[in-house]
């Protein structure tokens, strides 16, 4: 396994990766960065609220919590999911916790995988050894302890395996700090990190490439972009958000979306809200209803499909200028105006409640 440094990018010198980085441990009492799920950080939450649950260990013991109910409530996982199998190489998507997602992208003829998000290590290592492969890299989008909870004991238990993540995110257990664009190989895997704050300053993607197995490349999103909805704005502006969602806009549209939570059924019914006549977003919200009945998962999705209902990856559209009011849409040399409509969307989403 090897990483490939992008000569474009910047990176502190702490930020140099070698074959034997020391392991980082954190004690409980000092972990500075945790931050909760959305039954915690409800609508509304005071900035005041939201840093004491991610600097404390109050959001640690609150994720631990959350762990144990859904693995009570949820002993299979909160929904039914299908991998997908490409030429070689295997994404399997694993519930976890109330309406998260974990991952194991596995190279199926060296019989390696990596993990994105793995919050529930237990959940994971059950997949890990059901797959029979070995695990060497843990790939963090962001620090929150619902998707970095699981770090620590899987890091523990495959002692080869290394943790990637943003050095500006505080992930946990972090021992290979990665800089926008620098790429992660393993076997015949080739995973590009794409630097997308907003959520947190330190929030990355992950862009598995799809041209050594000549399969469609696959977006481990976290909490940037959901099926049809997109993360809260937490350690950012509308326009860094807004730069952050351009950057996935850039992607092909055949991309296939593996977002970091199920939130489709709700995302769709707000979308609805802004744009009740379109009818991509109606048939979509029909397919993603009917898996839910039977308790299915509804990724992957395609970043092709996104751009014609996802009404945060639209805010060049003018019908959701017109649906959210004079001065608010955008227009070809105002790039202010798509943000100020990116924030309004956000705080109408916030409000939002699903029926």
């Amino acid at each position: 396994m090897s990483l490939k440094q992008s000569q474009a990018s910047q990176c502190s010198p702490y930020s140099v990766v070698t074959a034997h980085s020391p392991r980082i441990t954190l004690s409980l009492v000092k972990l500075p960065h945790i931050a909760g799920p959305p039954e915690f950080c409800a609508r509304g939450a005071s900035a005041t609220r939201y840093s004491l649950y991610t600097r404390t260990w109050l959001g640690y013991l609150f994720y631990r919590q959350q762990l144990r109910r859904a693995r009570n409530r949820y002993p299979k996982g909160h929904s039914r999911t299908q991998p997908r199998l490409f030429n070689g190489v295997k994404v399997l998507p694993i519930p976890v916790l109330s309406d998260n997602y974990s991952y194991l992208i596995i190279d199926t003829q060296a019989r390696l995988a990596v993990a994105v998000d793995p919050s529930d290590p237990q959940a994971v290592q059950a997949s890990i050894e059901k797959e029979g492969v070995t695990l060497v890299a843990i790939l963090c989008t962001h620090k929150h302890w619902d998707h970095s909870g699981g770090n620590r004991d899987l890091s523990r238990r495959h002692q080869e395996c290394r943790v990637y993540g943003s050095p500006e995110d505080g992930i946990p257990y972090l021992t290979h700090p990665l800089c926008h664009q620098d790429v992660v190989s393993v076997g015949r895997l080739q995973i590009r990190a794409l630097a997308t704050p907003g959520h947190t300053q330190g929030h990355l993607v992950y862009l598995l490439d799809g041209e050594p197995y000549k399969g469609p490349s696959c977006l481990f999103s976290g909490d940037l972009l959901f099926l049809s909805g997109c993360g809260r704005t937490f350690e950012g502006t509308a326009e860094t958000m807004l730069s952050s969602l351009d950057t996935v806009l850039g992607l092909g549209d055949d991309t296939l979306l593996w977002p970091g939570h199920e939130y489709a059924e709700e995302n769709l019914g707000f979308a609805g809200v802004v744009e009740p006549e379109n009818l991509a977003r109606e048939r979509k919200l029909q397919w993603v209803q009917r898996q839910r009945m039977e308790r299915k998962g509804t990724c992957p999705s395609t970043l092709g499909e996104e751009r014609s209902y996802n009404p945060f990856l639209r805010t060049h559209c003018l019908v959701l200028q017109e649906a959210l009011g004079p001065g608010l849409g955008p227009s070809e040399d105002d790039g202010y105006s798509r943000a100020q409509l990116l924030e309004k969307l956000r705080r109408l989403k916030d409000l939002h409640k699903s029926k």
